[in-house]
């Protein structure tokens, strides 16, 4: 399909061109139709690090974390970043292999994205009173707006999201899907 090629089409246009131009001479055939703007983010909207899969450097990426949160004058958002930030690093040490990966986004939200090899995708848990582990991921849910997993090449990210302002925030779409 050509019209998906055209830079600067707009959603509408590239729709509207893909079903009666494209699509228009096969009436027997269904057709599913998803079409995705995306965008691409700037330099100074994405901090990312690297950390070897050793339990010392949570305490190093809470503190990285909080500087890039003052650095992008979002000193409200420290705190709950940092214990985002521990909880994901933590688990992603844990239970999986090799590097971890952090990554903070500030888009229409602040994302935390931490990536690891392990492909398996977490698992919400409420655990009981008497229980010693599982809240981690239990809090990062309730702490943020919408968190998730992807998978990667190699592994998956875990992202989670939190609102720049005080007011409802608007779904934003995960820089990486």
């Amino acid at each position: 399909m050509g019209i998906l090629a055209r830079p600067g089409s707009s959603v509408q246009a590239i729709c509207d061109a893909a079903i009666y131009s494209e699509l228009a001479g096969r009436p027997d055939e269904d057709v599913v139709l998803l079409i995705a703007l995306s965008r691409v983010l700037g330099e100074g909207q994405v901090a990312s690090w690297t950390f070897p899969r050793d339990p010392a450097i949570v305490a190093t990426a809470r503190t990285l974390a909080e500087r890039q949160s003052a650095s992008w004058s979002l000193s409200e958002l420290a705190l709950t970043t940092e214990l985002v930030v521990s909880e994901l690093v933590t688990n992603a040490i844990r239970y999986a292999g090799g590097t971890v990966q952090l990554r903070l986004i500030r888009d229409r939200a602040l994302i935390c994205e931490v990536t690891d090899r392990n492909p398996a995708a977490p698992h919400l848990r409420h655990p009981r009173t008497t229980d010693e582990g599982g809240r981690g991921l239990l809090l990062v849910a309730q702490l943020t707006d919408r968190w998730g997993t992807r998978h990667t090449g190699d592994g998956k990210a875990i992202w989670a999201e939190q609102p720049l302002s005080d007011g409802p925030s608007t779904p934003t779409p995960h820089p990486d899907g």
